[in-house]
């Protein structure tokens, strides 16, 4: 006999606890009405990924209480349905002894709470077992061990229980990663191995799972069931591709990428599984994807009416609004372009284009009367000394002004256009171009938004005249990228060529290599020395960055956590 399965891939919101109960009763009776008989939802579903210190919080904690036990209640009338429900969990008995302490005693305890990061099986208007997650990770992104304590440290049992004859064993992410939880559910009788997770993106972050999955069937001679969280939480993005691997290791089913579904799948007892195997998107495709929903879950659930851009010409103002339009939609996008004394006649002309391509509303505010105001009031200061970076951040400062005041008078949110290679050497100004609200490709290096920029052209995308065709002109592509802030200036004439630093920042930054390791893999000893001074001197700048989406195994932010004030150098 076979049981039907259903894997909600589903987008919460941090938080919104009534909401995201609501969206899994919802997602619950769909399951049922099709003939699903157990229905996995993703890690800590009830109360979004990563809530963070709102975990330290006793009402939110029994918050979370309340809605599982309503959900429980409302599904009471799908008979013969499971749900497994990732939610955070006290147990009763610890949280009377933490009520019973006094004010005083709570205010000076820095231990943990014993709260954790829990999956409960419910059924028949009950809550039948609640597992609790063994593994917590402490690396990334990921932070658990100051929320979470570990369900074997805290002596909590294997969950396993039967829908129709067949056994299901409970694991939540990061268990299915080491072999003991694995082994500790088969070991209780479990047939089939759950996995409910919360698993931030990166590019290549989805054949990682699957690898890694593949592995823990191979051990274990058993199927497993992999349910993921999709959408946008700050900095991490959520990619869905939920999947079911068979006892041979094979993928049966999978997912779509980057947006909300309900997977069905039919599993035996004797490790088949059948379903519907999606296959997966280009990495740049991945890319954008996870772009666009970074945007549009950032801008939407944070219920600001619409996003500025200050469009200057270049190509990371440009691939900013193509995402911006795709994840918004072209009414809820502005641009302003703000020309300088430096800014080239074709900048303004490749701007009102990919304007006019897009629909979306364009204006043209001069800095050149502010700009001389500044210099006018600073002459007496800077009498007899050289022009240098001090006037190109005048300008830069000057339009982040007006992008910030348009912003407070209206509404809408400014997204940033500096890329990654810019963010690392600081070639970005404060309360300049780094002001706004969110720092859209933070995380994509300037080969990478080349790459980008031309993928997007190759897609057939609608435009605003009703054709088909590329949305951003090619010249924006093609000419080498300058920031105009001085006569014929490039940005090669600060930094090494784009593909030397990206390659060296990818060594160094993400891949922790030293400096005489990136030397010696064929750098010079020049660009490494040059490129690596610039990171950390830059420090200071990123700390004061808007968050912005992360979409490789290492951002700037929530995982590079390095002292401003330091004198190490390797």
């Amino acid at each position: 006999m076979s049981v039907k399965v259903a894997l909600a891939q589903i987008n919460v919101t941090v938080g919104d606890i009534q909401g995201n109960a609501q969206k899994v009763v919802d997602w619950g009776r769909r399951a049922h009405a099709a003939g699903a008989r157990l229905l996995l939802t993703p890690e800590l579903s009830l109360c979004g990924y990563p809530p963070e210190d709102l975990l330290l919080r006793p009402a939110f904690i029994q918050a979370c209480d309340e809605a599982v036990a309503w959900i429980a209640a409302e599904l009471r009338d799908c008979a013969g349905l499971h749900v497994v429900l990732g939610h955070p969990y006290q147990k009763p008995e610890q949280k009377a002894a933490e009520a019973a302490e006094s004010e005083q005693a709570r205010s000076k305890s820095w231990a943990v709470p014993d709260r954790f990061n829990a999956a409960s099986v419910l059924a028949g208007g009950q809550v039948l077992q609640t597992y609790c997650k063994r593994e917590l990770p402490n690396y990334q992104v990921f932070d658990e061990r100051r929320y979470f304590v570990s369900g074997r440290d805290a002596g909590e049992a294997p969950v396993v229980f039967e829908v129709d004859g067949l056994r299901f064993g409970l694991n939540i992410c990061e268990d299915a990663w080491f072999e003991e939880p694995a082994q500790a559910a088969k070991a209780a009788g479990a047939q089939v191995l759950c996995v409910l997770n919360a698993s931030p993106f990166h590019l290549g972050k989805v054949e990682e799972r699957e690898q890694r999955m593949a592995q823990r069937v191979a051990e274990l001679g058993l199927p497993l069931l992999y349910s993921h969280l999709v959408g946008g939480q700050d900095e991490v993005v959520f990619d869905g591709a939920s999947f079911a691997l068979d006892a041979q290791g094979r993928v049966a089913a999978r997912a779509p990428m980057f947006e909300e579904d309900l997977t069905l799948i039919e599993i035996d007892a004797d490790g088949s599984v059948q379903g519907q195997v999606l296959p997966l998107p280009e990495l740049e495709a991945q890319a954008w994807a996870a772009l666009v929903t970074g945007v549009r879950d950032y801008v939407g659930k944070n219920g600001f009416p619409g996003a500025l851009i200050g469009l200057s010409g270049g190509i990371d103002s440009a691939l900013v609004l193509a995402v911006a339009v795709d994840a918004l939609g072209a009414d809820k996008v502005r641009t302003v372009m703000m020309p300088s004394p430096y800014t080239a006649d074709i900048s303004w002309i490749d701007a009102r284009d990919m304007a006019e391509r897009l629909g979306v509303r364009y204006d043209e505010k001069s800095i050149v009367p502010m700009f001389e105001a500044f210099n006018t009031s600073l002459a007496d200061e800077f009498k007899g000394l050289p022009l240098d970076a001090t006037e190109e951040n005048i300008q830069a400062r000057i339009r982040g002004t007006l992008l910030m005041a348009l912003s407070n008078k209206f509404g809408a949110i400014v997204l940033t256009t500096g890329n990654k290679s810019e963010m690392a050497t600081g070639y970005c100004t404060l309360y300049g171009d780094m002001a706004g609200g969110f720092a859209v490709i933070k995380d994509v290096a300037k080969t990478l938004v080349f790459r980008l920029a031309r993928w997007k052209n190759q897609q057939p995308s609608l435009r605003a005249d009703g054709t088909l065709g590329p949305v951003i002109p090619e010249r924006i592509i093609t000419r080498p990228p300058s920031a105009e802030l001085r006569p014929d200036q490039k940005d090669q004439d600060s930094l090494p060529p784009y593909e030397v630093l990206d390659a060296i920042l990818a060594c160094y930054m993400e891949e922790d290599q030293s400096i005489a390791e990136i030397i010696a893999a064929g750098f010079a000893s020049a660009d490494v020395e040059r490129v690596t001074r610039l990171i950390k001197i830059n420090e200071y700048k990123r700390r004061q960055a808007p968050v912005g989406i992360r979409i490789t195994h290492r951002a700037f932010g929530r995982d590079w956590r390095y002292p401003i004030t330091s004198k190490f150098r390797a």
